[in-house]
């Protein structure tokens, strides 16, 4: 069972078994040939579509459609985002932060945040020398710093808790 939905807030339930694919619980008869890579003509009924993958992101489920020249995008959900959804336990938590570690041991060579900052995913917050190299430590995901567990020119050993978020 997967959960397909539009960028318009349409959604459907899809059941793909052996016998074929069904739709809100009715069946749904189509002919799909590819005709290139990516694209596709699709046959439902007596209509006629031309479908292109034009953009596929796997790890967030959400993929973009042309269909006879309109962009059309998607977010799937199969059961177990589903059941995630159900028990109050879906990805809406998944970017939040908790803290941030040394990747490695090294030298803090700058904070480029401070408490009470709001940061995003991939935002830059410190720079740490490591090996004679320069790495940007970059937020793993949204959050409120809370605390700044080290300072600049302060060694670090790897795992330590380097930032704190609320």
């Amino acid at each position: 069972m997967l959960q397909v939905k539009t960028g318009n807030d349409k959604t459907w339930q899809v059941d793909i078994q052996k016998d074929g694919i069904s739709l809100n619980g009715t069946p749904f008869g189509w002919d799909v040939s590819p005709i290139g890579p990516n694209t596709y003509h699709i046959i439902k009924g007596s209509r006629s579509f031309t479908a292109e993958v034009v953009s596929a992101n796997y790890q967030e489920k959400t993929f973009n459609f042309k269909i006879n020249g309109a962009i059309q995008t998607v977010s799937v959900k199969d059961r177990f985002d589903l059941l995630l959804d159900k028990l109050g336990m879906s990805n809406a938590n998944a970017n939040k932060v908790n803290d941030v570690k040394a990747p490695m041991p090294g030298l803090i060579l700058e904070i480029k945040v401070e408490p009470g900052q709001e940061v995003k995913k991939g935002d830059p917050i410190m720079i740490l020398e490591a090996m004679k190299m320069e790495n940007i430590l970059k937020s793993p995901g949204d959050g409120v710093v809370k605390e700044i567990k080290v300072q600049t020119r302060q060694n670090v050993e790897k795992s330590q808790v380097l930032i704190l978020f609320q």
